[in-house]
């Protein structure tokens, strides 16, 4: 039976203030929980209708009814679990940065992390006005793969500035990422879902890049965020 304050302590935590201030997040499904299980994220507590059979003092069997009590799914699945938040490593500029300006999506900022698991980008780093990457639907649409990628949340600005590589930015004006030369480390910036790159962010950009329309009416605008991550981070990925 769950308590009042563990049904609070972790409602709350659907919060970002609050993730913050406890210093925990919130991860919901079996799949998910085993991929942080196994990886340097320390687990806080376990609530599931099933044992895993691991550490007592952290695993809590409850019933159904509990679990939809503290699930942030409209179905819950099994299983629920609060992980510490982990201090971000330092960044490492030997190789491909992804960098994002202000996407506020959580299911674009799930898949795109996803997509630094799948490419092989070790390092993510998001403006401040970036949604949470320990918002449950983020945490959710990443499968696991938050677990082994560096995330950071910087003065995007700043860090351009500093960073001393090459800053590839995604435009609908420009050059044909197919005819572009990519190189191996330097920095691929992607905007926001409705207002693409922010003008002060355009202004660090050293090259821009665009997919071009192969569609015979090239009605299309532009493309989701997370599917021009996939394709550019393809290119520059392409010949490594």
């Amino acid at each position: 039976m769950l308590s009042k304050n563990q049904i609070k302590f972790i409602n709350r935590l659907g919060q970002k203030k609050f993730r913050f201030k406890d210093g925990c997040f919130v991860v919901e499904g079996i799949k998910t929980i085993n991929e942080l299980l196994q990886s340097h994220f320390e687990l806080y507590q376990l609530y599931t209708t099933e044992s895993f059979n691991i550490d007592a003092k952290t695993e809590n069997l409850i019933s159904d009814s509990d679990l939809k009590r503290i699930s942030f799914l409209k179905t819950p699945n099994t299983a629920l679990a609060v992980f510490k938040i982990p201090k971000p490593k330092p960044i490492g500029f030997e190789n491909l940065i992804l960098a994002l300006d202000d996407v506020r999506d959580p299911g674009n900022l799930g898949t795109i992390i996803r997509l630094c698991d799948w490419f092989g980008v070790k390092d993510l780093v998001c403006s401040k006005q970036t949604v949470d990457c320990y918002n449950p639907k983020v945490l959710q649409a990443t499968m696991g793969s938050i677990s082994r990628v560096n995330i950071n949340y910087v003065d995007l600005d700043l860090f351009l500035e500093q960073a001393q590589l090459p800053v590839f930015g995604a435009f609908m004006n420009g050059e044909n990422v197919y005819k572009t030369v990519l190189p191996k480390k330097g920095i691929l910036v992607m905007g926001n879902e409705a207002n693409g790159i922010s003008k002060t962010i355009a202004e660090r950009v050293t090259a821009r890049v665009a997919i071009p329309r192969f569609g015979d009416l090239q009605a299309t605008e532009s493309l989701n965020v997370a599917t021009a991550t996939a394709v550019l981070l393809s290119e520059f990925k392409r010949n490594v």
